[in-house]
């Protein structure tokens, strides 16, 4: 997995007005640019914040992420819960839930 690598993508994209308008414009190309799984891709893509929650994304960032496709934070909220029944306890990063259970 590339955490690191989706995050990076997820921080640019909040940061940088320019690197959003190219992913706006075609999220292949700038995906291309990344090191990223096929999970990754399709979270990436789809969006599925629940999936990118279960990798690992820091909340903080993932927020963001959320924001700019059209959720509210009580969707945000639920889509990490959603994650976490779908596809089982985060992986790794800041949130890793080593019993499963973690603090949702």
């Amino acid at each position: 997995m590339s955490l690191y690598y989706v995050q990076k993508l997820l921080y640019h994209l909040n940061r940088d007005p320019a690197q959003k308008q190219r992913f706006d414009d075609n999220k292949d190309i700038v995906l291309a640019e990344y090191s990223l799984t096929e999970e990754e891709l399709h979270a990436l893509k789809k969006p599925d914040i629940g999936l990118l929650y279960v990798l690992g994304v820091n909340g903080q960032i993932l927020m963001h992420y959320a924001t700019m496709n059209g959720y509210d934070w009580p969707q945000y909220i639920q889509s990490m819960r959603d994650g976490v029944t779908e596809h089982g306890p985060v992986r790794e990063g800041l949130y890793a839930m080593i019993d499963g259970k973690g603090a949702l």
